[in-house]
């Protein structure tokens, strides 16, 4: 899509504009304490009975664990995410105990819900000054292996965190694709009444 195509025709909250997805991190350090305020944003995301199905697992660059998280990203995405702050990982509770009951059943919406408490984890960090990329990039077998997750969590996505760098960092096939993204316009996914035949 074009440049264009991000051109704004209606009174979108400009914190939505902001957020975009760059591969060109500074390598800083994130402060604890920003990065905690940027997963509490997670929890006031919706989800169905409240359940809030997603888990977050984290390492920063200057931590222990830095270099097996980024160990199970294919090496494409290892290549450009080495310069971020934080790498997360987010995985959904595939299964879902109704409120008052132990038992727990298959949950339709854990990966809808998992990608809502994403949404607000990216804007948290937009308004903090950081930029998130998410991506799916991954070796999910040996991510659920090394980082030792259970078999009823969904591995849904890896989330590099950090400050933004000049683009000049990335190797030159990416540097013209760091920008933002335009976007379809609404009559391209939005249809009133039946799907559209």
């Amino acid at each position: 899509m074009s440049a264009t195509a991000r051109a704004v025709t209606r009174a979108v909250e400009p914190l939505f504009l902001d957020r975009w997805s760059p591969r060109a991190f500074d390598s800083s350090v994130i402060p604890q304490e920003d990065l905690d305020t940027i997963f509490d944003a997670t929890r006031w995301a919706p989800s169905a009975f409240n359940y809030q199905p997603w888990r977050l697992l984290y390492a920063t660059r200057d931590g222990a664990d830095w270099s097996r998280f980024l160990g199970v990203l294919l090496p494409f995405n290892q290549s450009w995410v080495q310069n971020a702050s934080a790498l997360v990982y987010i995985l959904s509770d595939t299964l879902i105990a109704a409120p008052g009951s132990e038992e727990a059943k298959p949950s339709h919406s854990h990966s809808f819900d998992a990608g809502a408490a994403w949404a607000l984890l990216a804007l948290q960090a937009t308004r903090l000054g950081y930029h998130s990329h998410a991506m799916t990039g991954v070796d999910f077998d040996k991510a659920r292996v090394e980082l030792g997750v259970p078999d009823r969590f969904r591995i849904e996505a890896a989330v590099a965190i950090g400050r933004i760098a000049d683009k000049a960092i990335l190797p030159e096939a990416l540097q013209s694709r760091e920008a933002p993204s335009g976007r379809k316009d609404i009559a391209e996914f939005v249809t009133a009444g039946n799907f559209p035949a």
